[in-house]
């Protein structure tokens, strides 16, 4: 344990979240994501919610402000413009940490990409379906 530091970011989290350049980002999602086929780099966050893990990366993390936008979400097919009781709780913890930054809604197309392409995927065990977000991260000035 160490002092200041939520104790769901792990030695592995941590040490992804530090290794991480400006501009790269980490997608936190779902237990039913293909995580360990989508990642390049998988950490597992097993046992914790979606929401659990993004209040914990959100308070260590620098989001890009270089960017327009920096903090994606998984929509439900059919559906875009409607956010899911996990998105909406995603979008709060976001206000919080992040105020006046958008989550902005992807197809499910251009979201997988963007996973695929992020530097990280964070593997949770958030039972709600398209429970997944990407984070850009930024820097400290």
């Amino acid at each position: 344990m160490l002092k200041g530091l939520d104790p769901v970011l792990g030695p592995a989290l941590l040490a992804t979240l530090r290794s991480m350049g400006h501009g790269d980002e980490i997608a936190l999602v779902d237990g039913n994501y293909p995580g360990e086929e989508h990642a390049r780099r998988l950490v597992r966050a097993d046992g914790h919610t979606v929401d659990r893990v993004l209040d914990a990366v959100l308070s260590i993390l620098p989001i890009d402000h270089a960017v327009e936008e920096a903090i994606f979400r998984a929509v439900v097919p059919g559906n875009p413009a409607l956010p899911d009781p996990v998105h909406r709780r995603m979008i709060e913890i976001c206000r919080r940490w992040e105020p006046g930054r958008p989550v902005v809604p992807l197809a499910p197309d251009l979201f997988y990409a963007r996973v695929r392409a992020a530097h990280t995927v964070v593997q949770t065990s958030e039972p709600a379906l398209y429970g997944n977000i990407v984070l850009r991260k930024g820097v400290i000035g």
